[in-house]
C-alpha cells in the first residue's frame, strides 16, 4: 500500500520505486488484483464512510451529489482505442467523469476518451451512481449536462439534476453554486503526479489511480481529526 501511493503521489515509474519497498512486479499486482477484484472499492468506500461520520458529522449515505469532468493528456502508453481529441480543451487524451458528495468525497469515477461528450457518460455515471447510492435524489450539475439528459434522469432514475449555470456575462472565474465542491476534488486528485497526465494502458487502472489519490486526502484528514 505505501508503495502505490508513493508512486501516486510522486509520479514515478513502477520500476523506478525505491529499493525500500518491495520488487515493482509485485506491488504491480497487487495493484491490479485489488483493482480487479474489488478490494480497492471496498477500502476506498470505507474510508469515505468515515470521514463523513467522524470529521464531517454525516450521515453514512449522502443525499445529493455533483458531477462533473476534466480532460487530461494522454501518455504515449495511452493506446489510441480508449483516448480522444478535447476541441474545447484542445486536449488530446482521456475525459474523467465524477460523482461527488457535497463534502467532496468521491463517489463514481468513469474514464473515457477525451472526445466524449459529457451528457453522454453521464448517462452510465448516473445510472451507477443510483445504483450504489439509492439515497440520493439529487445532482447539481454545469451547463454541460443540460437538455435531454435531465428528462432522462428524472424518468428512468427519478433523480433531479439541477443545472448551475454560469452567471450572466461571466467571464473570468466565479466561484459558483455547489460547483466550486467538485472543482476543489479535482484539485485534491491533481495533488498526485499520477494523475496530472494519464500513464495507464487501461481506463480502469487511471480510475484507480484517482481512488488512490482520494484514499491519501482521507486517511490524511482522518488522521488529523484523531490526532486534534
Amino acid at each position: 500500500m505505501d508503495a502505490i501511493r508513493y508512486l501516486d503521489r510522486t509520479g514515478c515509474q513502477w520500476n523506478a520505486l525505491p529499493a525500500d519497498f518491495p520488487h515493482h512486479k509485485l506491488v504491480y499486482h497487487y495493484f491490479t488484483t485489488w483493482t480487479r477484484d474489488g478490494t480497492l472499492n471496498r477500502m476506498h468506500n470505507s474510508l469515505r464512510e468515515q470521514v463523513r461520520e467522524q470529521v464531517e458529522g454525516r450521515d453514512l449515505q449522502p443525499t445529493a451529489a455533483l458531477v462533473d469532468s476534466q480532460s487530461v493528456r494522454a501518455a504515449e502508453t495511452v493506446g489510441r482505442p480508449s483516448r480522444g481529441y478535447d476541441a474545447g480543451k484542445k486536449i488530446n487524451g482521456r475525459k474523467r467523469h465524477i460523482a461527488v458528495d457535497t463534502c467532496g468525497l468521491l463517489l463514481a469515477i468513469l474514464v473515457t476518451g477525451a472526445n466524449v461528450q459529457d451528457r453522454d457518460a453521464a448517462r452510465p455515471l448516473l445510472w451507477a451512481l443510483r445504483a450504489c447510492f439509492p439515497t440520493i435524489r439529487l445532482t447539481w450539475a454545469d451547463s454541460g449536462y443540460a437538455g435531454k439528459l435531465v428528462d432522462w434522469a428524472a424518468a428512468r432514475l427519478a433523480l433531479t439534476v439541477q443545472i448551475v449555470a454560469k452567471l450572466a456575462g461571466q467571464t473570468t472565474f466565479v466561484v459558483l453554486h455547489r460547483r466550486w465542491c467538485a472543482e476543489r476534488t479535482f484539485s485534491w486528485i491533481n495533488r498526485c503526479r499520477r494523475t496530472v497526465r494519464d500513464y495507464e494502458r487501461l481506463p480502469e487502472h487511471h480510475a484507480a489511480m484517482v481512488q488512490w489519490a482520494m484514499i491519501i486526502v482521507m486517511t490524511r484528514r482522518l488522521a488529523r481529526h484523531q490526532h486534534t
